[in-house]
C-alpha cells in the first residue's frame, strides 16, 4: 500500500474538496436558469432579458427562463437575485435604474455595487431631448436661451421621479444652470402624450418610444444624450456639441449574486459576448439606436461603480427623493 506524507495528504484533500465546485461549474448549466427582470413585460429591461435568454438557451443548450418581478423601480427584482443562491441559476438583467437606485433609496436591504457580481454588458443606448414642435427653439442653444429668459416658467416632463430621463434632465440643469420645472408622470407614454398636446414643453426620453414620433413630426428632436450622434438621427447633434462634458447613456447588462463561482461567470461572459457579436443581434439593436456594450466582468464592474457614483452626485446636488 502506498504511503502518503502529511503534505501529500493535505494537497490531495484540498484537491478533492475543490472537485464538486469545479465539476458543477464545468457541467453548468445542468438545469433551467432564471433571468430576473425587475420591470414588467414590454419595456427595455424585459426586451434585453428575453433576447439574452434566447441567446444563452441556444448557445448552452439549456432553458434560460425570464421571470418578471416588477416593483419599487426594479429594487424587488434586484433584491431577489441578491438573496438567491450564488450557483449561477439565478441571474439579473441589470440596467441603469440599479445604479440610480443605489443612492435614490437610502434604506435598501442590500448594497447593489457590492452584492451583485458583474457578468457581462449588453448594450448602451441614447436618450433624446425632444420638444413640442409648436415652441420656437429648434436648437439646444436656442432652448437654453429660452429657458434662461423665462426662469421657472417652462416644464420638463419625465417618466417619473428617479427615472433615467429625469436624472438626465437634472444633470443638464446642473451643468447648464437651468431653472425649469420637473413634471413627473407614470411612464414615458403619458409624458409623451402631454408633450404632444402642449401641456409640457420638453423632456428627455428613450429612443424606442420616441423615434416614430420624431419621424412623424409629432415631437421635435433637439439633441441626443450620447457623446456622439446617432446613425438613425444623423442631423440631430449630441448635447455635448453645445454643452461640453455632458454625456448620458442608458445601458443593460447581466449580473449574478455575489459569490457565484468565477468559472460560471467567465463562461456566461464568453457566451454572451460571442452571441452579441452576431450580425443579426447587432442589427436588431441598431434599429433601436443601441450600440453593443461588450465587456469583461471586471470592466463592467468598473463601469457600474463609476455610473453609481455619478448618479449619486446628481441625486444629492439636486436633492431628489423617491416618490
Amino acid at each position: 500500500m502506498a504511503r502518503f506524507s502529511r503534505r501529500q495528504f493535505l494537497h490531495l484533500a484540498v484537491g478533492v474538496a475543490a472537485l464538486p465546485r469545479f465539476a458543477s461549474a464545468q457541467a453548468y448549466p445542468s438545469r433551467p436558469v432564471r433571468i430576473i427582470a425587475g420591470f414588467p413585460p414590454g419595456g427595455s429591461v424585459d426586451y434585453h432579458a428575453r433576447l439574452i435568454g434566447q441567446l444563452l438557451s441556444e448557445r448552452l443548450g439549456q432553458q434560460f427562463i425570464i421571470e418578471n418581478r416588477p416593483g419599487a423601480s426594479g429594487n424587488l427584482g434586484t433584491e431577489a437575485v441578491v438573496r438567491a443562491a450564488p450557483d449561477g441559476y439565478t441571474l439579473l438583467l441589470t440596467a441603469i435604474p440599479d445604479t440610480i437606485n443605489a443612492t435614490l433609496y437610502d434604506k435598501l436591504s442590500y448594497n447593489y455595487v457590492r452584492d451583485i457580481a458583474p457578468v457581462a454588458g449588453i448594450v448602451r443606448g441614447p436618450q433624446i431631448l425632444v420638444v413640442n414642435p409648436a415652441i420656437a427653439p429648434r436648437t439646444l442653444s436656442e432652448l437654453v436661451a429660452t429657458i434662461k429668459a423665462n426662469p421657472g416658467k417652462l416644464n420638463m416632463a419625465s417618466a417619473g421621479v428617479g427615472t433615467p430621463g429625469h436624472l438626465a434632465g437634472e444633470l443638464l440643469k446642473l451643468i447648464a444652470g437651468l431653472n425649469i420645472q420637473h413634471v413627473p408622470y407614470r411612464g414615458e407614454g403619458p409624458a409623451l402624450t402631454d408633450l404632444i398636446g402642449g401641456q409640457v414643453q420638453t423632456m428627455i426620453t428613450s429612443a424606442a418610444p420616441s423615434m416614430e414620433l420624431i419621424r412623424n413630426g409629432k415631437v421635435r428632436a433637439i439633441a441626443v444624450t450620447t457623446a456622439t450622434r446617432l446613425p438613425a438621427l444623423p442631423d440631430v447633434p449630441a448635447i455635448a456639441e453645445t454643452i461640453p462634458g455632458y454625456e448620458v447613456s442608458t445601458w443593460g447588462g447581466v449580473g449574478a449574486p455575489r459569490g457565484t463561482p468565477a468559472q460560471i461567470i467567465d463562461l456566461l461572459n464568453r457566451e454572451i459576448n460571442a452571441g452579441l457579436a452576431s450580425p443579426a443581434i447587432q442589427a436588431k439593436y441598431a434599429d433601436l439606436g443601441y450600440t453593443m456594450f461588450i465587456t469583461s466582468p471586471a470592466e463592467l464592474g468598473k463601469f457600474i461603480a463609476e455610473d453609481a457614483e455619478r448618479w449619486a452626485m446628481v441625486i444629492r446636488k439636486a436633492g431628489i427623493k423617491p416618490e
